[in-house]
């Protein structure tokens, strides 16, 4: 199933997309797309729903973020080795962890807001694990069980902010708009192996990463497992897993975003997102 929030920011409805492509209302199935609807239980009575049994949404209402009530938006720093290559830094013996501020959180195709004092806003196009129940000191083995689904994230950071002004990064991956997520959530069901999705992110129409999690070091059964370990995984928590290579920070010149540039990103069976950047006041 891909699962959709949809309508005025604050004000989205559940919907899921048919084999059509349309939005089809869960309106008066469930209450949102996030906690206890992300249990694998609710899912499975959901995937038996008929769509066409559901009223069929008129228009192309807005996506917002794909989940709601993420209590924890947990990232990978250094994920992939092609790109930990390209910005000089070795692969480390366990993954990097930081958090993104939930309230970055937004809608796929909402603006994408450059802070006040941003010198270096940059792009990063990454698989997004959704946690359907409840993990705490789970196994490799099992880890698989907790997961709820995928979704594309776009993980926005300000480097000036994150490695120039001393302290941990998450301040430079925080600001308003930092954290879209969707366009819909995919069910863990529909793909088959998320170690081998194609991931692209492109600025004003020109491709910068063009990637696969192929190159992810540490996976996502892995990345679930080892996070148990420390802090209890809820419903609607959102691992993003780390991002290939072709950012910004990489470029030689660096290139970072500005007021006015079009992000276009993308991974395969997930959808795609499109943010259009606007100077924040």
């Amino acid at each position: 199933m891909k699962l959709v929030r949809y309508g005025k920011t604050g004000a989205e409805k559940p919907g899921l997309i048919d084999a059509d492509g349309r939005i089809r209302d869960l309106s008066k199935v469930v209450d949102d797309i996030g906690g206890k609807t992300l249990d694998p239980k609710t899912l499975k009575k959901l995937a038996k729903i008929d769509p066409k049994t559901l009223p069929a949404v008129r228009g192309t209402p807005r996506f917002g973020p794909c989940v709601t009530g993420t209590g924890k938006f947990i990232c990978i720093g250094l994920n992939y080795s092609d790109h930990a290559a390209e910005t000089g830094a070795t692969v480390p013996p366990e993954p990097i962890i930081f958090m993104k501020a939930t309230s970055a959180i937004t809608g796929p195709n909402d603006a994408l807001l450059i802070p006040k004092g941003s010198k270096k806003t940059d792009w990063e196009v990454e698989l997004a694990v959704v946690i359907g129940k409840t993990a705490k000191y789970v196994s490799e083995a099992d880890a698989m069980d907790y997961v709820a689904g995928y979704c594309v994230a776009h993980d926005v950071s300000e480097r000036h902010f994150q490695a120039e002004r001393h302290g941990q990064w998450t301040k430079g991956k925080s600001a308003d708009s930092f954290g879209p997520i969707g366009p819909w959530l995919t069910t863990k069901d529909e793909i088959a192996d998320p170690q081998n999705l194609k991931m692209w992110l492109k600025v004003n129409g020109k491709t910068m990463q063009d990637g696969s999690t192929k190159t992810m070091v540490y996976g996502v059964r892995y990345l679930v497992a080892y996070l148990s370990q420390f802090m209890s995984l809820q419903p609607g928590d959102i691992i993003s897993t780390g991002t290939p290579p072709g950012v910004g920070l990489g470029m030689k010149p660096p290139k970072f975003l500005k007021a006015g540039d079009k992000v276009e990103l993308g991974i395969e069976g997930l959808g795609s997102q499109t943010q259009t950047c606007v100077q924040d006041s």
